[in-house]
Formats: structure tokens, sequence, C-alpha cells
């Protein structure tokens, strides 16, 4: 497997959690995880947006056709190892990462958020982390 980490701050416990999990799925060819421009800090509160990528590997199978119309035949055809909701299952599966907070056909996403009291401060920040995770499909080959 790919990984690319390179635009990543690696800023986000839930984030951390998803890569790690992710990296140990034989069926996925490449994972990229970005920071998002949403990322911003304030007074109260600390809001970290994460991006991943995720594709798949493709697997070959044989699809039968017909040549003419008339003469039975196959044809060796890739198609990705898995899809979204693929990977929606092993992270719920998950007991550290658990369901995500929404996803549909284009997108996995998680919302969490916790309250963070430094050492020696009495009053602390609230960090808010957002990870969308995104399946780049490829064109898959006839």
């Amino acid at each position: 497997m790919e990984v690319d980490v390179s635009r990543w701050s690696g800023e986000g416990e839930v984030t951390r959690l998803i890569v790690e999990r992710l990296r140990t799925e034989p069926r996925i060819a490449l994972l990229r995880v970005e920071d998002a421009p949403a990322t911003r800090e304030d007074a109260g509160y600390l809001f970290l947006s994460n991006e991943l990528f995720v594709r798949a590997r493709l697997e070959s199978r044989r699809e039968p056709v017909r040549r003419l119309g008339l003469f039975p035949g196959s044809r060796r055809v890739d198609v990705p190892a898995l899809g979204l909701a693929d990977i929606e299952a092993v992270l719920s599966g998950d007991a550290s990462i658990g369901a995500p907070d929404f996803s549909d056909q284009g997108l996995i996403q998680y919302l969490r958020t916790q309250r963070i009291v430094p050492p020696y401060q009495s009053r602390g920040y609230k960090l808010v982390e957002l990870i969308r995770i995104y399946f780049v499909e490829i064109e898959p080959s006839s």
C-alpha cells in the first residue's frame, strides 16, 4: 500500500486512528491524508479538518460476453476490490473508531469533539476534529 502523508501536519487523534486502521487493509492501494483549508484556531477552540483519499486495489475477473451477438466468450475486467461502503464497514467494526456521523455514496464523515485542559490552566479549549474520507475511483479496464 502507498501511504502519502506529506500534506498532513499529523494533528488529530481520530485521524491517526483511522489512518492506522486503513493501513492494515490489504484491499487498499493508496491512502493520501491532507490538512483541509478549513483548519483554524481561535481563543476558545481548535478546529481540525482532515481529508483522506482512498483508492482500492484492482482485481481481475472474467466476464461473459457474446462476440458478434452469436459466439459466447469471456473477457478479463479489472474492478475495484472494495468500495466506500466496505471502508465504512471496516471502520465501523473497529471499537476505537465506531460508526461515522454521516455517509453517502460520495464520502464518509466523522466529527469528534473533546475538551482539552492543559496542566496548570484553569481554562482549556474545545478541540473539534472533522474527518472526511473520499473514495478515488479508477476507470475499470475492459
